[in-house]
This record gives structure tokens, C-alpha cells and sequence, in this order.
């Protein structure tokens, strides 16, 4: 099914003139039709202080496409807009449809996934051009100081090729340590580039009684497991000198309960730490997800506030700094934060984050953790985009998904299910609606994390399968987030499963197609703006293909993936270089009444740029 006949708008520069206007400031919007298609009238509708207002719309056409072209007023911090097309039909009768970031659609309907635009400055040009690396340290690597280091009282040791404790309520699981550092982190590095990756994103460093360390027992310091302060400035420094990025984890909703704070305001109810925290009067406590390891963080007080996430002093502030000098954060249970029951303060606290990265750093990353909806969290000046699990990395499992794998998504209760093509896009044209095209070109495509099963796992060990995966992860609106090990083949049925440690001393083992395959989207993303700034149009849907255009004001990027062998098909485009693909199946695209994307004998993907043979 063709669709690149349908009415097009979304927020890239080919279709909006400023995507971070000043508040007040005018900004130029377009809409994409088709000559043949009888649009007489295209209204753009905004809500100017919450009331809905029309402006009109001017045509001008280029060959076989009408751009619509309207002023939108920045009236409000966070500016929403529609389209009203007008269509006289054959039978002389007239059809309004509303064009909205979700699609077209021929009735009124709530202004969720209306467009948006804030005014507010977008996330740094690293970033959304960037690819990002995850490291979960324990995991990782170690460095020849590691094995001197002694064994916490806590801790339960491990080998490094022993199997990983995951199954069931092990209380072992969170205990079993193997022992990667830093410093290993930092030998790596030549392999970080091979993925070609340049922002590197490491899970907390802060010492916590845990592999995993999201349950901090201070934030003033590196743990000592991992080579300590010095070693994190090692490593920060190393990742600099490639000029590339280094971004921080840091969990705003709770600490561990061996934190100096709590420790404090558990011993005392008179110590000023209480207010840090939700205390009752029988000395019970709020935690995450009834884990009394973590109690949930009171950011309703100021004092909390101003020590965790306000100023330069704050802990979000004193890791920018040097030493250390991350270039950002992710925040983890960001969703949660400054949340609970009737409470909720969780814009002021994204807001404070945000700021204080600024006030700090030129150009910060800030990435809030929401595993579900980040509606409304993302529109201002609080985080930049999300770990986008169900706008991007659902949607993906669910069309790749072998239905024989055990692999779901963490707190659903069963696995997702097998989709077509068409329910696939669907979904994405959904997610990208309601989250706004600024936050979802901002936000992170992930396969799988630490926290999520592998994708290798997903798709039932098809390698064929799992570089389909990848390669909507690098050519869809988005930045690609890697989790060590996905580039190499390996395997996890859920987030501890997943936490495999690195298998340095079995490269034999490694899927170095898929590898290569990591490296290539990388440098062809990298190569084209299309890829990290172009617009999405929908070109194609079946189900089990789905192609789509990327365009750009200098570029525009045909992009096709099947999950299955595939016939040929036509599409209304010009002709098209192929720059990604196997090369033995891959074709340059002749043009004459458009051009045929030719058959593919099994799952693969493929790009072409388009105005070129």
C-alpha cells in the first residue's frame, strides 16, 4: 500500500522554519499535497491561550506537489497547532479532515496529537546527531587493577564467563558482582569507535550496595570498585580527546537506604535529612515500587531541591563540573520523580535539572527515563527527549518478534504480540503525535537496555531479523542508543539476563556481520542529514515492509526494510543511489514514472538517496 499520496506535515525544517522560535516570534509552517488531490483550502488552527484560532493558508505549486504555506503566531511557550483540509469531492459534495502529528483523519478529535512547537532551545546538535553507548560498568570490562580490589561483605563474586543469576526473586541477583571497572571502560574505547558510536552512556558510578548501583550510598564520590574518583575522570578525559561526549545516570526519585541522608533521617526525626524523604509518624517510608532498599526522594522540599537538583553545588551540578565534566544526564525513574499519590512536582524538578545543566555547561543533554507515556514531559524546557521503549522499541519488537521467544517487555504480563506492517506504523505515527516531532528526533531509539531483554533474544536468534532492528534504529527519527553487546549478537530473555558480561576473551563468538552492520548505518547516518534531521513521510506499508522517505532541505532518503522476502513495488519518487544494503541484492533506482523497489529474498533493509543514480 502506497501512502506518499497523502497530505504531509511534520516539524523538520523542510516543513517548519524554526523549530526553537522565540516566544512571540512568527514561524513559517507547510503542508505537502498532491496536485491531483482536491484540496481547496488548508487552514491552520492554533490555540492562542487556550482558544482555538484559524489562520489562512497560501498554495504555490512545484511540478507534482502543493505546499500550503501559513504564519503560526508563537503566542505561548508550548504552541499547538492542526490543519483543516477542505476538499470539494466528484459528487460536488465537501470533506473536512483535521491533519494532526498522529495523521489524517476525517472527524474532530482531542488536541493530543496536535503539532507543537516550543519555544524553548532544542537539544544540542551532539546529541541528536550523536549515537550513543551504553555500559553497564560491572559488565563491561575489567582492567588489570580490578582483580586487586577486595570484595565487599555484601557482594557475591563472580567469574567473568560465569552464567548470570536471573531467574525468579534470587535474592543473589542484585548481589552477584563481576567486577568491571572504569578503567576497562577506557581500554575499550577502539571498540566503542568501531561501533561507531560517539556519546558514551554509563549506568550509575556512585558506590551502592548493588551491581547495578541505583541504590546510592553517597553522591559525592566514583565507588571505589570501579577505580574511584580518579578513574572516572580518566575516562571522561579519554572520551574527550576523541571528541566525543560522556552523559552521567543519576536516580532523582530515590536513594539506597545506606545513604548518608537516609541514614541520617532514619536514626533521628529531628535530623533535618527527614524532610528528604516520606516518612509517617510510625517511622515507615515511601519507596519505589514497594522496595524498601529505596526510599522515594521528597522533592515537594526545598532543601532536597536545592541539594540534589538546584545550582552549581547540587549533585546534577558537581558532576558537570570538572573533574568529571559529563556533558549531561540520564535520569532514571524520571517519570516518577517529584510523584506521589497527590503530590506531583515533577516539571519543577525536570525544570531545575535542566537549568542547572545549563547554567553549567554550553550545550547539556538532558534524557528523563519514562518507560510508557513521556506526554507532557518532554514539550518545555525540562528534559530534552526519553528512552523512547514504547514509541520506538515496542512498536519494533512487536513486527520482528519471533512468537516463540520468551522475551517481553518489562511489566507486561505476557509478550508483545506479532504485528503487521500497517498496525506497526500505526503505532509509530500514534507515539510520534502525542510526543511532538522535537521530542521524538530528541529521544533515544533503543533496541533492548539494562533493563529490557536483547534484541538478539527478541527476534529468536535470527541474525537477519535483529539487523532489520538496527536499521530502523539508525534511520528513524530518533538517536540510536546501543546497549553494549547488542552490536555483537548477544543474547538476554530479560533486563538481569541481559547484563551479560562482555565476552572480550571470546571473539569467535562475536556476530561480526552484525557488527559491521552497526558500524555502516552508523557512518551512513552519520553521512546524511537526512537521516539525523530529514522529516518521515510513510512511503509504503505491507505486512512485512515498511519503507519511508527522510527529507531534508539538502537531501531526501528512500528507506526500505522487510522482515520477510518481498515482491517488488512501485513508489512515486524519483531515482536513487543505494548507499546501504547488500550489495549483491542492492540497485540503484531508475526513474521514469517513478521507480520499483526491487523484490528482496529475506529480512534486510535498504537505503537509497534519491535525485541520484
Amino acid at each position: 500500500m502506497s501512502l506518499l499520496h497523502l497530505p504531509h506535515h511534520d516539524g523538520s525544517p523542510l516543513y517548519v522554519s524554526d523549530e526553537a522560535p522565540p516566544l512571540g516570534g512568527t514561524v513559517t509552517v507547510r503542508v505537502r499535497t498532491r496536485a491531483e488531490d482536491p484540496v481547496d483550502a488548508v487552514w491552520l488552527r492554533t490555540t492562542y491561550d487556550a482558544e482555538p484560532v484559524f489562520h489562512p493558508t497560501m498554495a504555490t505549486r512545484e511540478g507534482d506537489t502543493v505546499w500550503w504555506a501559513g504564519e503560526l503566531p508563537v503566542h505561548n511557550p508550548v504552541t499547538h497547532y492542526r490543519f483543516l483540509l477542505v476538499r470539494t469531492l466528484a459528487d460536488g459534495q465537501s470533506r473536512q479532515e483535521w491533519l494532526t502529528g498522529a495523521g489524517l483523519v476525517g472527524h474532530d478529535l482531542p488536541d493530543t496529537s496536535d503539532f507543537r512547537l516550543a519555544a524553548f532551545p532544542a537539544a544540542p546538535d551532539w546529541g541528536r546527531d550523536g549515537v550513543v553507548y551504553q555500559v553497564f560498568p560491572d559488565r563491561f570490562a575489567r582492567s588489570a587493577e580490578a582483580g586487586h580490589r577486595p570484595t565487599p561483605p555484601w557482594a557475591v563474586p563472580a567469574a567473568w564467563d560465569d552464567g548470570v543469576i536471573f531467574e525468579g526473586e534470587d535474592p543473589r541477583t542484585p548481589l552477584q558482582l563481576f567486577g568491571g571497572d572504569l578503567d576497562g571502560i577506557t581500554e575499550h574505547l577502539d571498540h566503542i569507535e568501531q561501533v561507531g558510536a560517539d556519546v558514551v552512556y554509563t549506568t550509575p558510578v556512585f558506590p551502592g550496595e548493588s551491581n547495578h548501583r541505583y541504590n546510592a550510598t553517597t553522591f559525592t564520590s566514583v565507588d571505589p570498585l570501579l577505580g574511584g574518583d580518579e578513574a572516572y575522570a580518566r575516562l571522561s578525559t579519554a572520551i574527550h580527546a576523541r571528541g566525543w561526549r560522556i552523559l552521567g545516570d543519576l536516580t532523582t526519585n530515590h536513594t539506597g537506604d545506606t545513604h548518608e541522608w537516609f541514614r541520617s533521617a532514619a536514626a533521628d526525626p529531628d535530623d533535618p535529612h527527614r524532610s528528604f524523604y516520606y516518612f509517617d509518624d510510625d517511622g515507615s517510608y515511601a519507596c519505589w515500587m514497594g522496595h524498601g532498599t529505596l526510599p522515594k526522594i521528597n522533592h515537594a522540599d526545598r532543601d532536597v531541591r536545592h541539594a540534589m537538583v538546584e545550582g552549581p553545588d547540587s549533585v546534577v551540578g558537581r558532576w558537570l563540573r570538572p573533574p568529571y565534566d559529563v556533558d549531561g544526564w540520564r535520569i532514571d525513574v524520571a517519570n516518577m520523580t517529584g510523584r506521589l499519590a497527590d503530590i506531583d512536582v515533577a516539571h519543577e524538578v525536570a525544570r531545575a535539572v535542566r537549568a542547572t545543566a545549563a547554567e553549567l555547561r554550553e550545550d547539556p543533554w538532558v534524557i528523563g527515563e519514562h518507560n510508557h507515556d513521556a506526554t507532557g514531559d518532554v514539550d518545555g524546557d525540562g528534559w530534552h527527549g526519553t528512552m523512547n521503549y514504547s514509541g520506538f522499541s515496542w512498536p519494533v519488537w512487536s513486527w520482528l518478534r519471533d512468537p516463540a521467544s520468551p522475551a517481553r517487555p518489562f511489566g507486561r504480563p505476557v509478550p508483545v504480540p506479532r504485528r503487521d506492517g500497517a498496525e506497526v506504523v500505526d503505532t509509530f505515527r500514534a507515539w510520534q503525535g502525542t510526543l511532538g516531532w522535537r521530542a521524538t528526533s530528541s529521544s533515544w531509539n533503543l533496541l533492548g537496555s539494562h533493563d529490557s531483554a536483547r534484541i538478539r533474544t527478541v527476534v529468536g536468534g535470527d541474525a537477519a531479523a535483529h539487523r532489520v532492528a538496527a536499521g530502523l534504529q539508525f534511520t528513524l527519527p530518533g538517536v540510536p542508543m546501543v546497549f553494549a553487546g547488542d552490536e555483537i549478537g548477544l543474547e538476554g530473555v530479560n533486563g538481569e539476563d541481559a547484563r551479560r558480561p562482555m565476552p572480550w576473551d571470546r571473539t569467535g563468538e562475536w556476530d561480526r556481520e552484525t557488527l559491521a552492520t552497526y558500524a555502516d548505518l552508523a557512518r551512513v547516518r552519520r553521512a546524511h542529514p537526512a537521516l539525523r534531521r530529514g522529516g518521515l513521510r510513510w512511503a509504503h506499508v505491507d505486512t512485512d515492509t515498511i519503507a519511508f522517505v527522510r527529507e531534508h532541505p539538502a537531501e531526501s532518503v528512500l528507506v526500505v526494510a522487510r522482515r520477510a522476502p518481498g515482491a517488488a513495488f512501485s513508489l512515486p519518487l524519483g531515482p536513487g543511489r543505494h548507499v546501504f544494503g547488500s550489495e549483491a541484492a542492492g540497485a540503484d533506482l531508475s526513474a521514469v514514472d517513478g521507480v520499483e523497489v526491487p523484490a528482496a529474498d529475506g529480512p534486510r533493509v535498504d537505503i537509497w538517496t534519491l535525485g541520484t543514480e
